[in-house]
Protein backbone atom coordinates (compact mmCIF):
# COMPACT_ATOMS: atom_id res chain seq x y z
CA UNK A 1 0.00 0.00 0.00
CA UNK A 2 1.48 3.71 -0.98
CA UNK A 3 1.48 6.22 1.25
CA UNK A 4 -1.35 8.14 0.10
CA UNK A 5 -3.75 4.92 0.06
CA UNK A 6 -2.42 4.63 3.60
CA UNK A 7 -3.04 7.85 4.63
CA UNK A 8 -6.36 7.81 3.13
CA UNK A 9 -7.05 4.48 4.92
CA UNK A 10 -5.53 5.21 8.64
CA UNK A 11 -8.02 8.81 8.36
CA UNK A 12 -11.27 6.76 7.87
CA UNK A 13 -10.20 4.47 10.97
CA UNK A 14 -9.41 7.74 13.19
CA UNK A 15 -11.93 9.87 11.81
CA UNK A 16 -15.35 7.84 10.78
CA UNK A 17 -17.27 11.14 10.62
CA UNK A 18 -15.10 13.24 8.64
CA UNK A 19 -15.45 13.78 5.28
CA UNK A 20 -11.84 13.25 3.20
CA UNK A 21 -11.82 13.03 -0.14
CA UNK A 22 -8.94 11.99 -2.00
CA UNK A 23 -8.66 14.97 -4.78
CA UNK A 24 -6.35 14.11 -7.86
CA UNK A 25 -4.33 16.52 -9.41
CA UNK A 26 -4.90 17.00 -13.27
CA UNK A 27 -1.89 18.83 -13.64
CA UNK A 28 1.48 17.11 -15.46
CA UNK A 29 2.99 16.42 -11.82
CA UNK A 30 -0.73 14.65 -11.05
CA UNK A 31 0.25 14.89 -7.10
CA UNK A 32 -3.09 13.51 -5.18
CA UNK A 33 -4.45 15.71 -2.25
CA UNK A 34 -6.82 15.37 0.67
CA UNK A 35 -9.62 17.69 1.01
CA UNK A 36 -10.58 17.65 4.43
CA UNK A 37 -13.56 18.53 7.03
CA UNK A 38 -13.51 21.59 7.85
CA UNK A 39 -14.59 20.83 11.01
CA UNK A 40 -12.27 18.05 11.63
CA UNK A 41 -9.60 20.02 9.91
CA UNK A 42 -7.47 20.82 13.46
CA UNK A 43 -7.65 17.72 14.64
CA UNK A 44 -6.83 15.69 11.32
CA UNK A 45 -3.50 17.71 10.99
CA UNK A 46 -2.64 16.95 14.38
CA UNK A 47 -2.99 13.75 14.24
CA UNK A 48 -0.96 13.48 10.94
CA UNK A 49 1.79 15.30 13.27
CA UNK A 50 1.97 13.05 15.98
CA UNK A 51 1.31 9.72 14.68
CA UNK A 52 4.20 7.42 14.72
CA UNK A 53 4.38 5.90 11.63
CA UNK A 54 3.54 9.23 9.85
CA UNK A 55 5.39 12.00 11.41
CA UNK A 56 4.07 14.86 9.09
CA UNK A 57 5.57 17.63 11.27
CA UNK A 58 6.80 19.91 8.98
CA UNK A 59 4.34 22.48 6.93
CA UNK A 60 6.66 23.64 4.09
CA UNK A 61 4.06 26.36 2.46
CA UNK A 62 0.41 27.00 2.58
CA UNK A 63 -1.19 28.64 -0.58
CA UNK A 64 -4.38 29.82 -1.58
CA UNK A 65 -6.87 28.99 -4.27
CA UNK A 66 -9.68 30.91 -6.27
CA UNK A 67 -12.33 29.36 -8.06
CA UNK A 68 -14.98 31.46 -9.57
CA UNK A 69 -18.62 30.63 -10.48
CA UNK A 70 -18.60 28.43 -13.37
CA UNK A 71 -21.20 25.65 -15.09
CA UNK A 72 -20.41 22.23 -15.67
CA UNK A 73 -22.09 20.20 -18.24
CA UNK A 74 -23.13 16.57 -16.73
CA UNK A 75 -24.06 13.57 -19.08
CA UNK A 76 -26.86 11.84 -18.68
CA UNK A 77 -28.87 9.06 -20.49
CA UNK A 78 -32.83 9.38 -20.87
CA UNK A 79 -35.25 7.46 -22.51
CA UNK A 80 -37.50 9.98 -25.00
CA UNK A 81 -39.14 9.04 -28.46
CA UNK A 82 -36.96 9.26 -31.43
CA UNK A 83 -38.54 8.94 -34.61
CA UNK A 84 -41.64 7.65 -33.44
CA UNK A 85 -39.56 5.05 -31.39
CA UNK A 86 -38.54 5.22 -27.40
CA UNK A 87 -35.11 4.48 -27.04
CA UNK A 88 -32.13 5.92 -24.55
CA UNK A 89 -30.26 8.76 -25.77
CA UNK A 90 -27.57 10.58 -23.97
CA UNK A 91 -27.96 14.83 -23.44
CA UNK A 92 -25.90 16.98 -22.11
CA UNK A 93 -26.95 19.72 -19.09
CA UNK A 94 -25.62 22.53 -17.90
CA UNK A 95 -25.31 23.37 -13.48
CA UNK A 96 -24.00 25.94 -12.18
CA UNK A 97 -21.20 25.82 -9.69
CA UNK A 98 -20.45 27.85 -6.63
CA UNK A 99 -17.33 29.64 -6.39
CA UNK A 100 -15.30 28.60 -3.02
CA UNK A 101 -11.30 29.48 -1.86
CA UNK A 102 -9.12 26.57 -0.36
CA UNK A 103 -5.93 26.60 1.64
CA UNK A 104 -3.31 24.11 0.17
CA UNK A 105 -1.25 22.82 2.90
CA UNK A 106 2.35 21.25 2.07
CA UNK A 107 3.11 18.32 4.69
CA UNK A 108 6.78 16.77 5.00
CA UNK A 109 8.04 14.33 7.65
CA UNK A 110 11.52 15.45 8.88
CA UNK A 111 11.79 11.82 10.89
CA UNK A 112 11.16 9.32 7.84
CA UNK A 113 12.51 12.08 4.96
CA UNK A 114 9.07 11.99 3.20
CA UNK A 115 6.24 13.90 1.26
CA UNK A 116 4.61 16.13 0.61
CA UNK A 117 1.22 15.01 1.51
CA UNK A 118 -0.98 17.39 0.64
CA UNK A 119 -4.23 18.83 2.49
CA UNK A 120 -6.86 21.31 1.60
CA UNK A 121 -9.83 23.44 3.34
CA UNK A 122 -12.51 24.75 1.30
CA UNK A 123 -14.57 27.61 1.91
CA UNK A 124 -18.34 28.03 1.81
CA UNK A 125 -18.34 30.64 -0.39
CA UNK A 126 -16.68 33.09 -1.94
CA UNK A 127 -18.58 35.99 0.72
CA UNK A 128 -19.72 35.50 4.16
CA UNK A 129 -18.76 32.28 4.01
CA UNK A 130 -15.07 32.67 3.37
CA UNK A 131 -14.07 31.52 6.70
CA UNK A 132 -11.56 28.48 7.26
CA UNK A 133 -10.16 26.75 10.98
CA UNK A 134 -6.40 28.34 11.11
CA UNK A 135 -3.92 25.26 11.02
CA UNK A 136 -1.19 27.52 13.01
CA UNK A 137 -2.05 25.95 16.25
CA UNK A 138 -0.41 22.48 14.77
CA UNK A 139 2.36 23.76 12.40
CA UNK A 140 3.93 27.41 13.76
CA UNK A 141 5.36 27.95 10.40
CA UNK A 142 2.22 28.27 8.30
CA UNK A 143 0.78 32.03 10.67
CA UNK A 144 2.74 34.42 8.22
CA UNK A 145 1.35 31.69 5.14
CA UNK A 146 -2.02 32.26 6.53
CA UNK A 147 -2.16 35.62 7.05
CA UNK A 148 -0.70 36.42 3.28
CA UNK A 149 -4.12 34.26 2.00
CA UNK A 150 -6.48 36.62 4.91
CA UNK A 151 -4.04 39.36 2.89
CA UNK A 152 -4.55 38.19 -0.62
CA UNK A 153 -7.76 36.57 -0.83
CA UNK A 154 -9.97 37.27 1.72
CA UNK A 155 -9.70 33.64 3.88
CA UNK A 156 -10.80 34.16 7.46
CA UNK A 157 -8.67 31.90 9.75
CA UNK A 158 -10.76 31.30 12.81
CA UNK A 159 -8.29 30.43 15.70
CA UNK A 160 -5.55 32.58 14.03
CA UNK A 161 -2.66 34.17 16.88
CA UNK A 162 -2.54 36.93 15.13
CA UNK A 163 -4.70 37.60 11.78
CA UNK A 164 -3.80 41.12 10.21
CA UNK A 165 -2.73 42.04 6.79
CA UNK A 166 1.00 41.70 5.84
CA UNK A 167 1.53 42.98 2.33
CA UNK A 168 -1.58 45.39 1.50
CA UNK A 169 -2.29 48.59 4.11
CA UNK A 170 -5.01 48.05 6.53
CA UNK A 171 -7.43 50.43 4.21
CA UNK A 172 -7.26 48.36 1.22
CA UNK A 173 -10.62 46.67 0.77
CA UNK A 174 -9.71 44.60 -1.81
CA UNK A 175 -7.85 40.79 -2.57
CA UNK A 176 -5.47 40.97 -5.30
CA UNK A 177 -4.90 37.12 -5.74
CA UNK A 178 -8.89 36.49 -6.52
CA UNK A 179 -9.82 36.22 -10.37
CA UNK A 180 -12.02 38.54 -10.58
CA UNK A 181 -9.94 41.64 -8.89
CA UNK A 182 -9.78 44.85 -11.08
CA UNK A 183 -6.41 46.45 -10.85
CA UNK A 184 -7.23 50.11 -10.38
CA UNK A 185 -6.22 53.19 -12.75
CA UNK A 186 -4.81 55.57 -10.26
CA UNK A 187 -0.95 54.72 -9.91
CA UNK A 188 1.46 57.14 -10.13
CA UNK A 189 3.36 55.42 -13.45
CA UNK A 190 6.80 55.93 -15.13
CA UNK A 191 6.40 56.55 -18.50
CA UNK A 192 7.88 53.01 -19.54
CA UNK A 193 7.01 51.30 -22.94
CA UNK A 194 3.75 49.76 -20.94
CA UNK A 195 1.10 51.75 -23.46
CA UNK A 196 -2.30 50.00 -22.06
CA UNK A 197 -1.16 50.98 -18.37
CA UNK A 198 0.05 54.83 -19.42
CA UNK A 199 -3.71 54.95 -21.31
CA UNK A 200 -5.07 54.17 -18.07
CA UNK A 201 -3.38 56.80 -16.17
CA UNK A 202 -3.89 58.91 -18.74
CA UNK A 203 -7.80 58.34 -19.21
CA UNK A 204 -8.16 58.93 -14.71
CA UNK A 205 -6.26 62.40 -14.66
CA UNK A 206 -8.63 63.27 -17.06
CA UNK A 207 -11.33 62.54 -14.69
CA UNK A 208 -10.29 63.69 -11.30
CA UNK A 209 -8.19 66.02 -10.22
CA UNK A 210 -4.15 65.01 -9.53
CA UNK A 211 -3.36 64.34 -6.34
CA UNK A 212 -0.56 66.36 -4.93
CA UNK A 213 2.84 64.46 -4.49
CA UNK A 214 4.72 67.17 -2.57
Amino acid sequence: MDLVEHIKTRLQEVFPDAKVTLVQDPNPAGQPSFAVDNAYAVAIAMFLRDDPELRLDYCSNVTGVDRLDGVVNIKEKIRKVVDGKEQEVEEVREEKTSGYLEAVYHLYSVAHKRGPVIIRTRTADRAEGAVLPSLTPVFRSAELQEREIFDLYGVRFEGHPDLRRILMWDEFTDYPMRKDYQQPDDYEYEPTPHGDVLQKATVHYQTEERPCTK
